[in-house]
């Protein structure tokens, strides 16, 4: 089966990600999309890679140019794309292309890969509404809708009339072909306790907090921040943190770097005020299950999403505000970290891991069977 992905953003870590679940799964894919970087990748995870052009974060209309610059003239697209048997749109305006390349092969399979549900889908102005009404058009076009957390589905696509496609869950679980993270490494004795912050980095205010919080506890509690910054939330994060007292930035990492970054770190920030009130409550961030696989603490505030799940499983730090870390990290010792990590290592493996099977139940789904 050949899927032609379609992406917002190739240098997303999560592109080749997805890309080797669906090759896994048994599919031949061809990536095709926009990138953030300067220099265009000619391949993702061994899959050839087309480029359609760069694009920014925050810069709204400018994405929305390069889409109707690629609709209008798709020649590039649809060559690339060949006569896919299915098309996947990750995000709304990757779908809009993936729209078009399916116009050109009406048999393949359309399906909606949905990340976060951005403000303006969620706005009231005419932009938002012009938005919303073209997302609106496409959702009766497509075959399948793949989220990754429910309460995209309660709070929001359960309200969209247009959408009568069914849905998958296909949470951002660590993706690993032998379905087993290494086994996780005991952290050094705290304190210092050691809070990781990895990922995708587009928080200011999580940032602020925890230099914050490091800079109250003088030294008991230290911040490990690693990830891509976004560039138009932070101009300099590593100057930031080198400024910032018992703060230190690493940089991008690899999926081979995660074992070494946890076994540095107790626990593990997994909350999010990006789109805050809407996307941050909804979402079920990467953190969430690779924090988990890697023995490492999550803290969720327990009012969202993440801080469900993780109740559910009754494990994480959780909390109602980020002032509580204040008191809770002051009195953590030794013997309740130990607790809070056995929590964590009861989470069944299947709930935090992909493998094998998920990837050949992903390929299934996407193919309609």
């Amino acid at each position: 089966m050949k899927i032609a992905y379609v992406v917002h953003d190739m240098s997303d870590p999560a592109v080749p990600r997805r890309t080797r679940m669906l090759q896994a799964g048994g599919a031949d894919v061809v990536v095709i999309g926009f990138r953030r970087t300067a220099t265009a990748p000619t391949s993702i995870a061994g899959a050839p890679a087309i480029d359609l052009g760069r694009t920014a974060d925050a810069r709204l209309a400018q994405r929305a140019v390069a889409v109707i610059r690629n609709l209008v003239w798709p020649k590039r697209m649809l060559d690339a794309a060949g006569g896919p048997d299915v098309i996947i749109g990750r995000n709304l305006e990757a779908l809009a292309l993936a729209w078009r390349i399916r116009r050109a092969n009406p048999a393949a399979r359309l399906i909606y890969e949905c990340l976060d549900i951005h403000r303006t889908l969620l706005g009231s102005g005419p932009g938002a509404r012009v938005v919303q009404a073209i997302e609106g058009w496409l959702l009766q076009a497509i075959d399948l809708l793949i989220v990754s957390s429910p309460a995209f589905v309660r709070h929001y696509f359960a309200k969209r009339p247009t959408l009568t496609a069914p849905t998958l869950l296909a949470e951002n679980k660590l993706f690993l072909l032998d379905g087993a993270p290494p086994a996780p490494a005991e952290p050094q004795a705290g304190p210092p306790w050691v809070i990781g912050w990895l990922g995708n980095l587009r928080c200011r205010r999580t940032f602020t907090i925890l230099r914050d919080l490091a800079a109250r506890h003088d030294g008991r509690v230290q911040i490990h921040i690693a990830g891509r910054p976004s560039p138009a939330v932070f101009a300099d994060l590593e100057a930031e943190a080198a400024a910032a007292p018992h703060v230190r930035f690493t940089g991008a990492y690899t999926s081979a770097d995660l074992p070494g970054i946890y076994a540095g770190c107790h626990l593990a920030w997994a909350i999010d005020y990006f789109e805050e009130g809407l996307n941050s409550r909804w979402l079920l961030p990467n953190r969430l299950y690779e924090a988990p696989s890697f023995g490492t603490v999550p803290i969720a505030l327990a009012s969202v999403e993440t801080g469900r799940w993780l109740a559910g499983h009754g494990a994480g730090l959780l909390i109602d505000d980020p002032a509580d870390l204040d008191s809770l990290l002051a009195g953590l010792d030794r013997p309740a970290y130990a607790s809070l990590r056995g929590q964590v290592s009861a989470i069944p493996r299947q709930a935090i891991v992909a493998g094998p099977a998920d990837c050949a139940a992903l390929v299934a789904a996407v193919a309609g069977r």
